[in-house]
């Protein structure tokens, strides 16, 4: 190793130090029960809440995969998908977050995300609680896979290491620290991670500018290339049978830009329709101390994501810039952020940066393996299969769940040349349309029926795979993002079929006026 790659080591070590020690911290709390393990006790004050949704929302895609969009192929593609993040996140905090938080105490004390939908309908079958957990299993093993890429690209990169050996590494790493600490200790290093995170992505758009020259510099020079700075059309890299761009005397090659019109921008706000189904967003409402406190949680939450979204795709920007001919495939442009902070920090700041990375990575993938190995241990095993289980039984079995979900995920992650940002895209759209809609009907409309809600389910996840593996591929107007397609045929199912069967229980329509008379 050089010793530049040894100070990146150093520095990189002393932020896994930091976080293992608040694992350590953490865990004799966190291993109480399965509600302290899963949730937290529901003690979270605002800025725990607020930061650790957002960070483990994010994960290595703020920080590789959306400048790297930026790089690839300019400003449109980017800034819509944020402004429909930034959106999107706005009105999950505004009218999801209070409901759920009640809801989730008044079915019967809910703390996972299919415990919540089931004890909703007082359902007795386990028919919702047995689809939803199956359906997160899925998704956040391919979620935990794309962190799993993100890591083994960051020390890769980093390193000059082989990229498999270094994503097993990184997928030990987080195993072992979600074993040990639980949400308490998840959502606490978010926390930490979270500031990491945007203080990274700070510094280095900070120092990108000013090596460009100024921001009329970096504007200058990104309007020379045809539809990069565009919010209607799309620049368009010249590639050859391999995917790589090509260069001529130094200049990488640009063709005519692409058009960029209504379906295009539509599909990528539609990003923003995602978080109403994401489970590691929704359960930091359920788990802030008070209600009360989540309106001063969505202010916090909003000023970080827009901030930390608005830098992300301006570093991509810059990047295209400063080192234009560095990453010639998409695949590679996702390495942008790491290329400017290693050239233009002392290494051992450098490393610190990187740790900004690994941080955005494991507040992620901790929260997909937690979330999902309580799916199966808590909802599965513990709902269905051994009612009468204990607690101790329900942590092993988490344990080796997690373990589980990990090797899947490494295998997903074998291959280096995996596009961070289409791994995310899948998975996002896959929870979008899977809970999103659901989660709005269950919260806001008495009518729902438990037979509504299994056809939303399985018809939003099912349309997400044919859009995606066979529509899409048509081309055209089909070739838009599956979420939306997904979300809208998912709200047809569970109105239509809701409509068709018999109305809910005068229990299940207490609970609901119940909560929405405490408004």
């Amino acid at each position: 190793m050089t010793p530049e790659s040894i100070q990146f080591l150093v520095a990189m070590v002393v932020y896994m130090a930091a976080v293992i020690v608040i694992g350590i911290v953490y865990a004799k709390r966190a291993n109480k029960s399965s509600e302290s393990y899963f949730l937290g006790g529901r003690s979270l004050g605002p800025w725990v809440t607020a930061m650790s949704a957002e960070a483990s929302d994010m994960s290595g895609w703020l920080l590789m995969g959306l400048p790297g969009v930026a790089y690839w192929c300019g400003l449109a593609d980017a800034a819509w998908t944020a402004i429909g993040l930034a959106v999107g996140t706005y009105f999950n905090w505004l009218i999801v977050s209070k409901r759920l938080r009640r809801y989730s105490i008044r079915a019967n004390n809910s703390i996972t995300l299919p415990e919540f939908f089931s004890n909703r309908f007082r359902e007795k079958n386990k028919l919702i609680l047995t689809i939803a957990a199956a359906f997160i299993l899925i998704f956040f093993t391919v979620y935990a896979a794309s962190c799993l890429v993100t890591c083994g690209k960051l020390f890769s990169t980093l390193f000059g290491l082989p990229y498999i050996p270094m994503m097993i590494i990184g997928a030990v790493f987080v195993l072992v620290y979600t074993i040990l600490g639980g949400f308490l200790a998840e959502s606490a290093s978010d926390f930490m991670q979270s500031i990491v995170m945007i203080v990274a992505l700070g510094v280095v758009v900070t120092l990108g500018v000013a090596s460009a020259g100024g921001l009329g510099a970096v504007f200058e020079n990104a309007g020379k290339i045809d539809g990069f700075l565009d919010f209607f059309g799309l620049a368009n890299p010249v590639v050859d049978e391999s995917g790589t761009q090509l260069v001529i005397a130094g200049v990488p090659q640009f063709g005519e830009a692409k058009p960029y019109g209504i379906l295009s921008i539509c599909s990528m706000l539609a990003w923003g329709l995602g978080y109403f189904g994401m489970p590691q967003v929704l359960l930091r409402f359920m788990a802030i101390r008070r209600e009360d406190e989540l309106k001063r949680s969505r202010r916090i939450a909003m000023v970080w994501v827009v901030v930390s979204l608005a830098v992300a795709v301006f570093i991509g920007i810059v990047g295209r810039q400063l080192f234009p001919t560095v990453h010639l495939t998409a695949s590679a442009s996702e390495n942008i952020f790491i290329t400017m902070a290693t050239s233009s920090l002392p290494p051992i700041v450098a490393g610190l940066v990187m740790a900004g990375i690994l941080a955005a990575t494991i507040s992620s993938s901790d929260s997909y393996l937690l979330i999902a190995a309580s799916a199966f241990a808590k909802n599965i095993f513990h709902g269905l299969v051994k009612k009468n289980a204990t607690d101790k039984q329900v942590m092993l079995i988490t344990r080796i769940t997690l373990i589980a979900i990990t090797a899947i995920a490494m295998i997903i992650a074998l291959d280096e040349n995996s596009v961070i940002f289409s791994i995310v895209s899948f998975a996002w759209a896959g929870f979008g349309a899977t809970f999103g809609p659901l989660m709005l009907f269950s919260l806001f409309w008495k009518r729902t029926t438990q037979a509504g809600a299994i056809a939303g389910m399985v018809g939003g996840a099912g349309m997400v795979f044919l859009w995606k593996l066979v529509i899409s591929t048509l081309g055209g107007a089909f070739a838009i993002y599956e979420l939306l397609p997904a979300f809208i045929f998912s709200s047809i199912c569970i109105v239509v079929v809701s409509l068709l069967t018999p109305a809910p229980s005068r229990e299940v329509e207490e609970d609901f006026e119940a909560v929405k008379a405490g408004e």
